[in-house]
């Protein structure tokens, strides 16, 4: 239960800045979660684990999308859709635009965040590199299902070559 006087004693960004870090902890124990049933699984698990994190962010990316209001769901074409993305659905997340988009205009997009807000405490040193596709697989799902709202089907990949920047690389799937 929240009092009124918690909500002026914050004000607005000291709000953002909690629901930021509510978003990061209860991220960061979801994955956890997945993992802690068996610490070391093996490739067959880790897919399944990272299936089952892509999948919660996919229905979290649907329900954004359904959330938004009717003249937004109508782009004319895919670059401003993901543009969208990469300015005001990020926002909302992670309250910071993504830093770059990229297009091969052929239905290729690469969408680049060097300060990604799920990587930045891990951060510090090599040995998380290889932990960071388990942050991401969360992510890549609430990027598929925000286009899946917004008419667009997709395959949604990430990448990390150094902490705490990433890369998603979205390609649009033609029926």
């Amino acid at each position: 239960m929240r009092t009124r006087g918690a909500g002026r004693l914050l004000g607005r960004e000291g709000r953002r800045m909690a629901d930021a870090v509510l978003f990061e902890f209860l991220h960061t124990e979801m994955v956890a979660e997945l993992w802690a049933q068996d610490p070391d699984p093996g490739p067959g698990g880790q897919k399944m684990s990272l299936s089952v994190l892509e999948g919660m962010g996919f229905r979290v990316g649907q329900a954004l999308g359904e959330r938004l209001p009717r003249e937004t769901l109508a782009f004319r074409e895919e670059l401003d859709a993901l543009k969208f993305l990469c300015k005001d659905v990020w926002a909302a997340v992670f309250q910071k635009q993504m830093d770059s988009l990229r297009t091969n205009h052929q239905g290729t997009y690469v969408l680049q965040d060097h300060s990604f807000p799920l990587l930045i405490r891990m951060a510090s040193g090599l040995q998380y590199l290889e932990e960071a596709p388990k942050f991401l697989a969360f992510t890549c799902g609430l990027l598929r299902g925000t286009l899946s709202t917004l008419g667009i089907k997709s395959l949604v990949t990430a990448s990390v070559a150094a902490l705490p920047s990433c890369k998603f690389q979205v390609v649009i799937q033609r029926s």
